[in-house]
Formats: C-alpha cells, sequence, structure tokens
C-alpha cells in the first residue's frame, strides 16, 4: 500500500470526555513522510508533536497523552485507531483546547469525520514495522507480549470483577474492514464504582450514558450494548490506537492481557527504541 492523507480540510467539534470543556479540531492534510503532527492552536507556546519523533507520554490516568505541558494533547487513542483503520499517515491535528472531543465514545465517529474529508493516496510506500522476535512488557498480573506474524493479529484478555464483564478474551486478524465492522463502534467503558471515583477526581466530565458504557452487575447503565462483549473489543481499540502512535502500522501477533493506556505506552516506547530510533541511528 502507498501512504495516504485526507483530500481536504476537515473539521468537527464536541466535549471533551475527561474535562467536559468544547473543543474544536480542525485536521489538515500532509505530504508524503510528515507523519501524524498534533497541534494545540489554543496555546501561543504550542509546538507539533508527533509520534514518529518518539513524542509521546504516558501522563495522566484512562487516557493517552502526546507532547508535554502547553503542547500536550489527551485522549489521542480513538483517533489514533480510526487513523490506523483509514490506512492515514499523515496528517495534520489542529487542536483548540487540552484534549480530543469525545464523540460517541468509540472510533467510529473520528472515521466518519475524517471521510468527509475523503482519503487520498500518494505517491509514495507505507513504512510498516515487522516484528522479528519476542517482544514483551510487563507490570504486576499485566501483560502485552509481541510475536512475528504476517499480518496483524490481536488477542486480549481481561478479567473484571463484576458479573456483566467477567473473564473473555477476544482475538481476531485486524485489517480496515474487520476493525471498522467488528471494533470500532465499540464505547469507552468503566465500572460504576469508577465512574463515582472519577467524578470527585474532576474527570469524566463529557462522559454521558451514550459516549460512555457505566458497568454495573447487571450490564450498562442508562444504554444497551453494541456488542456482547463490547469492553473487550474497546480494549482492542484503545490498544490499536495507543500502538499506532509510532505512526506505522504493525506486521506482527500482539496478546494483551489486562493493559492499560501505561502499558501500552510502555511497549510504544520499546518498540520505538528498538525498531524506529535504532534504524535513524544505524542510518546516519
Amino acid at each position: 500500500m502507498n501512504q495516504r492523507t485526507i483530500n481536504k480540510e476537515t473539521a468537527f467539534s464536541g466535549k471533551a470526555l475527561q474535562t467536559g470543556a468544547d473543543v474544536s479540531v480542525v485536521c489538515k492534510p500532509l505530504g508524503t513522510g510528515e507523519g501524524i503532527v498534533f497541534v494545540r492552536t489554543d496555546s501561543p507556546s504550542s509546538v507539533s508533536v508527533t509520534g514518529r519523533e518518539g513524542v509521546f507520554s504516558s501522563e495522566g490516568e484512562r487516557r493517552t497523552t502526546v507532547g508535554t505541558g502547553g503542547s500536550s494533547v489527551q485522549t489521542v487513542e480513538h483517533l489514533m485507531a480510526a487513523l490506523w483503520a483509514l490506512g492515514i499517515d499523515n496528517i495534520r491535528v489542529e487542536v483548540f483546547g487540552e484534549e480530543l472531543p469525545a464523540l460517541d465514545g468509540s472510533a467510529k465517529g473520528f472515521m466518519e469525520a475524517l471521510r468527509k474529508g475523503g482519503i487520498k493516496e500518494q505517491n509514495a510506500p507505507r513504512e510498516a514495522i515487522r516484528i522479528t522476535g519476542k517482544e514483551e512488557v510487563r507490570e504486576g498480573n499485566a501483560s502485552i507480549t509481541l510475536m512475528p506474524h504476517d499480518g496483524f493479529r490481536v488477542s486480549y484478555a481481561i478479567d473484571y470483577p463484576v458479573r456483566s464483564i467477567k473473564k473473555e478474551t477476544f482475538a481476531m486478524e485486524l485489517d480496515s474492514a474487520s476493525f471498522e465492522r467488528e471494533i470500532a463502534g465499540a464505547r469507552t467503558f468503566c465500572l460504576k464504582h469508577e465512574a463515582e471515583m472519577l467524578m470527585k477526581a474532576g474527570l469524566g466530565k463529557g462522559a454521558d450514558f451514550e459516549n460512555t458504557l457505566v458497568m454495573d452487575e447487571e450490564g450498562p447503565i442508562g444504554t444497551t450494548l453494541k456488542f456482547r462483549n463490547e469492553p473487550v473489543r474497546h480494549k482492542i481499540l484503545d490498544l490499536v490506537g495507543d500502538l499506532y502512535l509510532l505512526g506505522r502500522p504493525l506486521i506482527c501477533e500482539v496478546s494483551a492481557e489486562r493493559s492499560g493506556h501505561a502499558l501500552n505506552g510502555k511497549m510504544v516506547k520499546l518498540i520505538y527504541d528498538k525498531y524506529v530510533k535504532k534504524t535513524k541511528d544505524d542510518i546516519e
């Protein structure tokens, strides 16, 4: 496949999931090899940040952040998953605010917004990262393991102490079509007691029962599931988005168990240092 960008400038807006602030976003096309670039347009000190340069962060709970300080943008994982699914390699994301809007709480809303600008194929091949050996990060009972594989297969195991989620593993070979059909619409979630704790901590201000599944013993409060196992599918969505912070698709098998954004970020750093930065250093 060749690299892709959007055909024309595209804008969307909405409330941020954690801060509840009204946020506007403008996405613009970029040339080949320029990567996925985030810019804060509400901050005069903001500088552009891109995962291709190793500028990613595990700051903050329950969300992924790129950049630092006044240049950081929070909760980028759902947009990144949409960019992966659409095969978009080069795009400038201008954000007026510190966090991306929640939209529908999944990647689907971002995919729909980006498609309005059209997808444009560019005259340069995509740069993928092929995993050549076992790569693993662990923290307590959580882990992520990457193994060589001719394709992109993801397996995720969750284990929550509520009857509506319990212990479950979901695995599938992912490409653009299967991701959109089986993963993209899965919404972010939390347990009922977690929602109460988040609100006390000043987070989750933009959450509602449509963009966030608040799970109790019987199921989601105030809404119905789009998939029987929507929570584990959303964990795969988050993982795909976090891994795409590298700005390049991975060719491998990914097995994750109980991982979250912080551990995902450690794997991104490991792959960047071993497969991206090392290659750059060798060339130089």
